[in-house]
């Protein structure tokens, strides 16, 4: 265990290091309580194989300064690496569309980060199922509140910035959670089902870390309840692999064929201009988010009201 003031590691890399895309993928919303962003600094708390964690990151250029408090401290900065990208292999991708020609000059130093925690990616992306983003981030935030551990280090003390911050549930505390307090939280059976089904394979969900892209979203999507959306989200997070775009979202579909050919189109026409950069599908998918405004489709509509419960078993992503 790490004493109280922490483990350290310094990292040079031959590359910049761009933190904020690459961690904020991890957190939902603002209020998250396993995620907090203080100008460069950014603060995470995970459970890892051997042990809770709280990790403070600052990036500068291809330079990363890290602290780590816990059970799992060693662990998680031994981690570091694959964290923030380095196991990520941009071999094969050449940007045709000259949208991604100009974010590739612009950000051609992102790379795809994992956390090797799939589970943990696995909980909430089963709440952020068919419901906006925001309804799912209150529920992260109330249930995580209540059901999560505090962080350690210097997550219990007042005077830090990272006070209050808790680490996530276990799976087996996730099965247990009431199907009245996640309907409390806003989650309906239907996803709650998911999360705790899931659950009670989170052990065989860390096996598909070994599995290459294809056989790990098979091994996912084997489960009730986990669909094609639900496995590109876990396995963007967790296996880090930079194939895994969010086909079935309400959004992302329509924002890359806008970005690549001036027209929002369905995910069948985003999945054909997307077939040539196979293999690096998500990486097309974050790099266009990076350019902002330039590659984004103009609202023309109000934005999405927080559904109800009734239709949720007809609707959206899986």
């Amino acid at each position: 265990m790490s004493g109280p003031t922490g483990l350290t590691r310094r990292l040079v890399l031959d590359r910049a290091v761009l933190l904020a895309p690459v961690l904020g993928l991890h957190r939902r919303g603002a209020g998250d309580p396993t995620h907090r962003v203080l100008g460069d600094v950014h603060l995470r708390t995970t459970r890892t194989p051997v042990g809770p964690a709280l990790l403070k990151v600052v990036a500068n250029g291809g330079e990363v300064a890290a602290r780590a408090w816990g059970e799992g401290a060693a662990w998680v900065l031994d981690q570091l690496p694959r964290l923030v990208g380095e196991e990520d292999d941009v071999d094969g991708f050449v940007p045709v569309h000259p949208v991604l020609v100009e974010a590739v000059r612009r950000y051609g130093h992102y790379r795809v980060g994992r956390t090797d925690a799939v589970y943990e990616a696995m909980a909430p992306a089963c709440l952020e199922q068919v419901v906006t983003g925001k309804e799912a981030f209150r529920a992260w935030h109330l249930l995580v509140t209540e059901f999560g551990e505090p962080g350690p280090g210097p997550a219990t003390d007042p005077a830090s910035a990272a006070y209050g911050m808790r680490i996530p549930p276990t799976p087996a505390v996730w099965a247990r959670v009431p199907s009245w307090t996640f309907l409390a939280a806003g989650v309906e059976e239907r996803r709650s089902r998911t999360l705790v089904r899931t659950a009670g394979r989170a052990a065989a969900l860390e096996r598909t870390l070994a599995l290459g892209g294809a056989e790990a979203d098979r091994a996912l999507r084997s489960l009730p309840g986990v669909g094609p959306w639900t496995s590109a989200e876990v396995r963007q997070r967790a296996h880090g692999d930079a194939d895994a775009w969010s086909i079935g979202d309400y959004h992302v579909g329509k924002n890359i064929t806008y970005a690549l050919t001036g027209e929002a189109l369905d995910d069948a026409a985003a999945t054909e201009l997307l077939e040539p950069y196979r293999g690096h599908r998500f990486r097309v998918q974050a790099l266009l988010g990076l350019m902002g405004g330039v590659a984004r489709r103009p609202r023309r509509a109000p934005r999405m009201t927080l559904p109800t419960h009734t239709p949720y078993a007809t609707r959206g992503r899986s």
